[in-house]
């Protein structure tokens, strides 16, 4: 019996398995009931009994050696077929559906670029501010006034209970964070969403963009700023045509405080306010408030994008339907 064993292996390992009909003859020799291997295990329970332990302990590689040869070569021809089926050229081409940016983010990535042209860093900060970062040190403490206008959705640490937290209402807490972590000069842009508590209109939303910008350094002035942001906007537009006027206005952390219109010829729209940083605010942060000066500016890249493409109303940059978002891809 153990010369069969031995001839049956070499049969085996000699046998050549090709396509889907060798296969199954190699099962029907050796592994099916009527197989080859089969007929040995009958045969086994003729042997001595000093013979059997060894003899099924070698009937047994011998069917382990048969079934993974029959496995393994049917796996083979699985994929094989499979990889035919995928390769096949008289197919037609498979289309897929591919993702695109929303017209806000290209929006805010062109403003990034110009900016970046004219010599600015691009910073990021979170979302979810303490009231130190997004208040107190922009020269906003708890009382004064014009708090109210921004004192919105405030949000509980479950681990720090001894702040109060808030989503941040402007980008400007990105512009605090820069100037405690570097010395001047800094000249950064501060992209990102912001939340207030507005009612939702055709023009207001509760969340909406920010491109917020900071330049600090010795000799900055107001002429700086206004020359800055006029060929931002004219080149934001390609026109040089556009008008942009600065009237005075009122922010707790610049003074002089200005907010930013423009025209293409019949009436004003406001686009964002500026102001040269508050001397308050650069104590704040550890800067020599009587070496530095510098600028601060907000923009609105959602209204300007409705002001570029001709959209009426705020909320369709958010209702995510595809109908309206698709034509600007």
């Amino acid at each position: 019996m153990l010369e069969q064993l031995k001839e049956i292996e070499n049969k085996i390992n000699g046998y050549s398995i090709g396509n889907k009909e060798e296969l199954e003859s190699f099962r029907l020799e050796f592994i099916s009931r009527n197989g080859l291997v089969s007929k040995l295990f009958d045969e086994l329970k003729n042997a001595g009994r000093e013979e059997k332990p060894l003899l099924g302990k070698q009937l047994n590689e011998l069917k382990k050696l048969a079934e993974g040869k029959f496995n393994s070569h049917k796996l083979q021809l699985e994929e094989s077929g499979m990889r035919k089926e995928e390769t096949d050229l008289t197919l037609p081409g498979r289309n897929f559906s591919v993702g695109s940016e929303h017209i806000l983010i290209q929006t805010m990535n062109e403003f990034v670029k110009i900016f970046r042209e004219i010599g600015f860093n691009v910073t990021d900060g979170p979302e979810v501010e303490d009231e130190f970062h997004n208040f107190d040190a922009l020269n906003t403490p708890d009382y004064h006034p014009s708090r109210d206008m921004q004192d919105t959705f405030y949000v509980l640490h479950k681990q720090d209970k001894t702040k109060k937290y808030v989503l941040r209402t402007h980008t400007s807490p990105v512009q605090i964070r820069t100037m405690l972590a570097n010395k001047p000069p800094i000249r950064i842009v501060c992209p990102g969403k912001v939340y207030r508590n507005e009612t939702v209109t055709y023009k207001n939303y509760f969340m909406f963009h920010q491109v917020e910008g900071l330049w600090i350094d010795e000799h900055i002035t107001f002429a700086d700023l206004k020359g800055m942001l006029i060929a931002f906007l004219r080149c934001f537009f390609e026109r040089e045509d556009l008008k942009v006027r600065f009237r005075p206005s009122f922010f707790p952390f610049t003074e002089p405080s200005a907010e930013i219109d423009m025209s293409f010829g019949a009436g004003w729209l406001e686009m964002g306010g500026a102001g040269m940083v508050h001397p308050n605010v650069l104590r704040n942060v550890n800067i020599d408030s009587e070496r530095y000066q510098g600028f601060a500016f907000g923009l609105g890249p959602d209204r300007l994008t409705m002001l570029r493409y001709g959209v009426n109303d705020l909320r369709l940059f958010f209702e995510n339907d595809l109908r309206f978002l698709k034509q600007f891809n």
